[in-house]
């Protein structure tokens, strides 16, 4: 009987990133990383994958051989090179001008490289001595960021978050706390929040992010403690109309726990009026939260800036910089105006923080944040923050308003196109005019694009009406790059029109091909060589 060989596997098989010889390993899988990027890119040929989802799962489970976790496995190299350049071909890639659709930004190389020697490193930041300098670099860049919005650098707080949504979270727990507290002398983190929990309000314009509601369920208040307060014609929340809601709800018995205002909406870019939003919180002592997870990335621009005056009259505030700040997901950021409302996140763990090593001056992060393990993502904001200064993201910021504003005025000009709105930040929401089957037309030409692989154009509702929208975060897009992109909108919505006007008087079968359609993406050559023979 012939004894089987049992493969050998290559070093860099099980090689660590870290460690004096770290960089040696990890240089050549670096380099099958990029080539299996400049692949994928190539073999993609566009803004996203043409096919169908079914199509692109396919072509996933056979990147994998069919089995993701074979006995023997197929090694570092063959692994990486298939699977990365399968996720790059079937990727959605922000960076290409035609992919508009959502507040999914292009990443600046310099932020991802930062983010690679960070991963490499993999400092956790629940505890000193598994990140010394990274646990001394998060408080510097919230102290950079709280000072930008305008917080004192001494006194105020904050962490790094996974995004706006925990951001918020973040907000709403803390507000809760704070409202439980005062209203019953208990800390709701020991006692819970007993009878005054099912008292308790959030208040948010009619169109806050929906993670407002998501959150108010987790928090334990259901999404029925949500107040929504009307906006005005330009989305902005109605400061007589909160003033309104709040004192009904004290009335009715009702504790209101905190206001949550939004600094750039995802559809309009809207800012809610901050100023007079803070002075009535103010009143009413509740705890403001603005969500500027959007709007933020407004505080680089010297032009812009200005929309979020009043930021600083806000207990906390959600940034999120993986959308006007250019970084890998995640880059979220949540800043509170007095450090020590984050006492109800306070933990003393033995293996963690124990008291004597912090008073012997080893500091502790542990109690910042609602999760444990953490990532140094705060790495790759330092080293952007110091490549570019706020001049230079502020310019990136500019570049993408200019392209909104852009498109917006081709939008207007165009008889075939319609404008809901004048664009705030870099959000330009419109539609393609089909009279009476607009809805139809519109949700059916934004499939056709992504199945051709030519464009990603966002969806949305205005008065219960299908509209699309475009978020343009690409810095180095042009205005000649939005006007072919509208010029594919606007031969998709005809083919669409066409299409639906001939299945309706049974001219066309069902499934048949519109005239004028825009044609399927061909698919590109396996390798960039032999796309030039």
């Amino acid at each position: 009987m012939t004894e089987q060989r049992q493969p050998s596997y290559d070093p860099l098989d099980t090689a660590l990133a870290g460690g004096a010889d770290g960089p040696s390993a990890l240089g050549p899988l670096v380099d099958v990383a990029l080539d299996a990027l400049r692949l994928g890119a190539h073999r993609r040929g566009g803004p996203l994958p043409a096919g169908t989802p079914a199509e692109v799962a396919r072509a996933v489970a056979a990147a994998t051989g069919g089995a993701l976790l074979p006995d023997r496995g197929t090694g570092a190299r063959t692994a990486l090179a298939s699977l990365a350049t399968e996720l790059a071909a079937g990727t959605a890639d922000p960076a290409d001008p035609h992919c508009a659709g959502h507040l999914h930004c292009p990443p600046l190389a310099v932020a991802v490289a930062a983010e690679v020697a960070a991963a490499a490193l993999n400092p956790s930041l629940d505890s000193w001595d598994q990140g010394p300098s990274a646990t001394e670099l998060e408080p510097l860049v919230i102290a950079t960021l709280a000072g930008l919005v305008g917080y004192p650098t001494d006194g105020s707080g904050g962490v790094i978050t996974t995004g706006g949504t925990e951001s918020n979270l973040m907000g709403l727990l803390l507000a809760r706390d704070a409202a439980v507290l005062a209203t019953t002398g208990s800390t709701a983190a020991t006692v819970g929040l007993g009878a005054v929990g099912s008292r308790l309000r959030y208040f948010c314009s009619e169109v806050a992010h929906f993670s407002v509601r998501r959150n108010a369920a987790l928090l334990g208040l259901g999404e029925e403690a949500v107040v929504p307060v009307p906006v005005d014609r330009a989305y902005r929340m109605n400061p007589a109309a909160l003033a309104d809601r709040l004192a009904a709800t004290v009335r009715a018995g009702g504790v209101p726990a905190a206001v949550v205002a939004t600094a750039g909406t995802t559809d309009f870019g809207s800012v809610d009026p901050l100023p007079e939003i803070a002075e009535i919180t103010a009143r009413h002592r509740t705890w403001l939260h603005v969500d500027a997870a959007y709007g933020g990335g407004a505080l680089f621009s010297d032009r812009l800036a200005g929309l979020l005056h009043g930021l600083s009259g806000a207990d906390s505030v959600a940034l999120d910089l993986h959308k006007l700040g250019w970084q890998p997901v995640a880059a979220g950021v949540f800043l509170t105006a007095d450090a020590a409302a984050l006492a109800p996140l306070s933990r003393r763990v033995a293996y963690l923080n124990p008291a004597d090593d912090e008073a012997a001056g080893y500091p502790s992060l542990l109690g910042h944040s609602l999760r444990t393990t953490r990532r140094v993502d705060a790495f790759k904001l330092a080293v952007t923050f110091r490549a570019l200064g706020r001049h230079g993201l502020g310019a990136l910021v500019d570049a993408c308003h200019d392209l909104a504003r852009h498109a917006a005025a081709r939008i207007a000009a165009s008889p075939y196109l319609e404008l809901a709105a004048e664009p705030v930040l870099t959000t330009v929401v419109f539609r393609y005019r089909a009279g009476a089957r607009g809805d139809r037309v519109n949700a059916a030409l934004r499939r056709r694009l992504l199945a051709d692989g030519s464009a990603v154009v966002g969806r949305t509702e205005v008065g219960d009406a299908v509209w699309l929208k475009l978020t343009l975060l690409n810095p180095h897009a042009t205005s000649a790059d939005v006007d072919a992109l509208l010029d594919l909108v606007i031969r998709a919505g005809a083919a669409e029109q066409q299409a639906a006007a001939e299945q309706q008087t049974g001219t066309r079968r069902p499934g048949a091909a519109a005239p004028n359609a825009v044609a399927p993406r061909a698919r590109t050559s396996d390798t960039p060589e032999e796309a030039s023979r």
